[in-house]
């Protein structure tokens, strides 16, 4: 059976105290009860560290939004997957859709970050989806196989996540229908099968306004594995109520 994830991208948001308020609550929240799924939160680089040891306590795991596409140098600014490792990261976001568009990383960056966070053990957590305009023109399915393609051409490893963000419904509100999630993700899943010999265990997240409200419905999909929440991970008591909506398929 395939793990059951809830990942919260926090992005650029929560300070040092609101991270330690915020892990308190989840911590208190979690105490006694088992959610129907593994819990990864990924909070901003300057609580990383901070948080290691608190989510290492409670099973949570830790994830990085980031990392540089060089194992070490000269790079102001970035930060390498050893250093990541170091402090107790164990997976990390690659290709979100924030970092292609803002930061214009292209198909060919993004494979090189994936293979130095396969290369160090770490779990990449690679995000895939269109946008409207790509949706509407009937080249959803398109966009998404040559970002697999492109992104994991050369990927060495073993362990693996998929994210399906459709672009245009992330931070906006609009949700992909249930169905829309299940299609995709559908054949998100044909490519793996036939690239990876663990393909069909590997796990399938969506991602793009999920919220409590929706949750069980896009987890009851089939090949729905679990959620990356963005907004709806800020909050912990949202974040708890997804993590207890399990739908039909429990960890």
């Amino acid at each position: 059976m395939v793990l059951q994830i809830l990942a919260g991208n926090w992005k650029m948001n929560l300070t040092l105290s609101q991270g330690r308020r915020f892990m308190e609550a989840l911590r208190s929240g979690l105490e006694g009860k088992k959610p129907f799924c593994k819990l990864i939160l990924a909070p901003n680089f300057t609580l990383l560290a901070e948080l290691a040891g608190p989510c290492a306590a409670a099973g949570i795991g830790l994830a990085a939004q980031n990392c540089a596409a060089q194992a070490e140098g000269s790079l102001t600014g970035e930060t390498s997957v050893a250093m990541l490792r170091d402090i107790g990261v164990e997976y990390v976001l690659v290709g979100h859709s924030e970092r292609r568009h803002y930061f214009a990383e292209n198909d060919a960056l993004l494979a090189c970050k994936l293979k130095l966070v396969a290369e160090a053990g770490l779990t990449p957590i690679f995000c895939v989806g269109e946008s409207q305009a790509e949706r509407r023109a009937g080249r959803a399915d398109a966009v998404v196989l040559r970002q697999l393609e492109l992104g994991l051409a050369d990927f060495p490893g073993a362990s693996l996540m998929i994210a399906y963000e459709p672009v245009w419904a992330i931070g906006t509100g609009q949700t992909a229908t249930p169905d829309d999630a299940r299609l995709m993700h559908a054949r998100i899943r044909k490519f793996l099968v036939g690239r990876f010999a663990q393909g069909v265990a590997l796990p399938i997240l969506y991602g793009g306004s999920a919220k409590p409200e929706n949750a069980a419905a896009l987890l009851a999909q089939p090949e729905v594995d679990g959620l990356l929440v963005g907004g709806a991970s800020l909050d912990p008591d949202s974040f708890l109520r997804m993590a207890f909506t399990g739908g039909d398929k429990p960890l």
